[in-house]
C-alpha cells in the first residue's frame, strides 16, 4: 500500500512509519517533527514564528500539494494535522479527500471530541477535564475548552470525524470517548513501539527517577503534583532516591537523560501509559502512572501488572513513591514485566501488522 501519514504526536507516526516499511509499504511522514521534539519525518513542515513565516509555510504546503496526492491511504494525526488556523485546513483536507482513496482520522491527543465528551458524557472517572462529576477549572483546562467548543476548531472536527473513512485511538481514554459518538467507525490499536536491546539495569542504592516536564501543559497534565511529591520524597530519603528532570528537550536528550533511571513519572490524570513512558517501559524503568483496569481489558492482559497506578492526587503519587522506596525488592519484577508489556503490546511490527489489517478492511468498503 502507499500510505501518508500527516501530523505528529509523540513519534506516533514516525514509529508507525518504519513499522509498516518492514512489511513492504511505501509510507511517507509529513510533519513538524511535533515542534521541539524533533522526531523523523520525510516531509519537512516546520512553520517559523510571525506573520511572514505564515506566508513562507503556505507557499511551501503549496510546493508539496502535488506529492500528497494519489495515496490508499491518508491518516491524520489530529484534525489540526497542519500549522494552520482551522478555517485553512478544511479545504486542505477537501484536497485530500479528492484526491486520494481513504481518510483515517487518528484520535490520539487534544481534539473537540475528547474536551466535549470528557466534558459533558463524562464517561471517565477522571481525565485532564473533571475528577468525578466536578468538571477541572485549572487554567490549561479553561483554556482548551475555550480553543475547542463552539469554534472552528471544533467545525473542522466534527467535518472531518463525519466524512472520514475511519478514526483510529491508541488510547483508552480517547476510544472511550470516539466511541461513545461513533460506534461504528472507531477502532483502538495500541501505540508502536521498537524495542530495546538493553534494559536499564541499576546496581547502585539510590532509586532513580525520571520525569519529563513540558512547561506549558504542566498542570494540565498533573506532571506539577508528580514533580512535587518526588521531591518531597528525595527530601525525606536523600541516601535512597535521586530525581532527574527533563524539562522542554528534543526526544534524542530526553532518552538519553532517561537511560538508566529504575521509574518514570508519567501523567497524573491518564487510565494508560502513552507513547514516552511506553518507551521506558521498553527500556525496563517501571511506570508509575496510568495503569487502571480499563487499560489491561482493551489489549487483553490478565497477567501482566508492570504499571504502578496512581490516583490523580498528591497523597496517592507520595504514597506510591515511598512504597517504592521502602520495598526495592518489588523493582526487579516490574522492570522485567514492563519488558515483556511493551514487547507483547506494543512492538512496532505486531502494531504495524494490525494498521495494515485495518487499512485493508477500510479499502475493501
Amino acid at each position: 500500500m502507499k500510505i501518508l501519514l500527516m501530523g505528529e504526536y509523540s513519534n506516533v507516526h514516525a514509529t508507525l512509519a518504519e513499522g509498516l516499511r518492514k512489511l513492504g509499504h511505501q509510507v511517507t511522514v509529513l510533519s513538524n517533527g511535533d515542534f521541539w521534539k524533533d522526531y523523523p519525518r520525510d516531509i519537512d513542515m516546520v512553520r517559523k514564528p510571525g506573520k511572514l513565516g505564515g506566508i513562507c509555510y503556505l507557499i511551501k504546503l503549496s510546493t508539496k500539494l502535488s506529492k500528497l496526492c494519489g495515496y490508499d491511504i491518508v491518516q491524520l494525526i489530529n484534525p489540526m494535522f497542519l500549522e494552520l488556523k482551522a478555517e485553512r485546513i478544511f479545504p486542505i483536507y477537501r484536497y485530500l479527500r479528492r484526491h486520494n482513496k481513504k481518510i483515517i482520522l487518528g484520535g490520539f491527543g487534544m481534539d473537540y471530541y475528547w474536551v466535549s465528551v470528557c466534558c459533558q458524557d463524562k464517561p471517565l472517572r477522571y481525565s485532564d477535564f473533571n475528577i468525578g462529576d466536578t468538571l477541572r477549572t485549572n487554567t490549561d483546562a479553561q483554556r482548551e475548552k475555550k480553543d475547542w467548543l463552539g469554534t472552528a476548531k471544533e467545525r473542522l472536527n466534527r467535518m472531518i470525524a463525519e466524512d472520514c473513512d475511519g478514526i483510529v485511538t491508541g488510547l483508552y481514554e480517547y476510544w472511550a470517548c470516539y466511541q461513545l459518538r461513533f460506534p461504528q467507525k472507531t477502532v483502538f490499536i495500541p501505540f508502536p513501539i521498537k524495542p530495546y536491546l538493553s534494559t536499564s539495569n541499576n546496581n547502585e542504592r539510590k532509586l532513580k527517577l525520571f520525569i519529563g516536564i513540558n512547561k506549558s501543559r504542566s498542570e494540565y497534565k498533573g506532571t506539577d503534583i508528580m514533580l512535587r511529591a518526588a521531591q518531597a520524597i528525595v527530601e525525606k530519603y536523600p541516601d535512597k532516591v535521586e530525581l532527574r528532570i527533563a524539562e522542554n528537550v528534543p526526544f534524542a536528550q530526553y532518552v538519553e537523560m532517561m537511560n538508566g533511571s529504575d521509574a518514570i513519572l508519567d501523567q497524573l490524570y491518564s487510565y494508560t501509559p502513552s507513547m514516552n513512558p511506553l518507551e521506558a517501559m521498553a527500556r525496563g524503568i517501571v511506570c508509575i502512572g496510568g495503569g487502571e483496569p480499563e487499560n489491561y481489558k482493551i489489549i487483553h492482559e490478565d497477567r501482566l501488572r508492570p504499571i504502578i497506578n496512581v490516583k490523580p492526587n498528591y497523597d496517592s503519587v507520595y504514597h506510591e513513591l515511598e512504597e517504592l522506596v521502602n520495598h526495592p525488592e518489588q523493582i526487579a519484577l516490574l522492570k522485567e514485566q514492563s519488558v515483556e508489556y511493551v514487547s507483547k503490546h506494543h512492538d512496532y511490527i505486531k502494531v504495524a501488522k494490525e494498521y495494515e489489517a485495518y487499512y485493508r478492511k477500510i479499502l475493501l468498503n
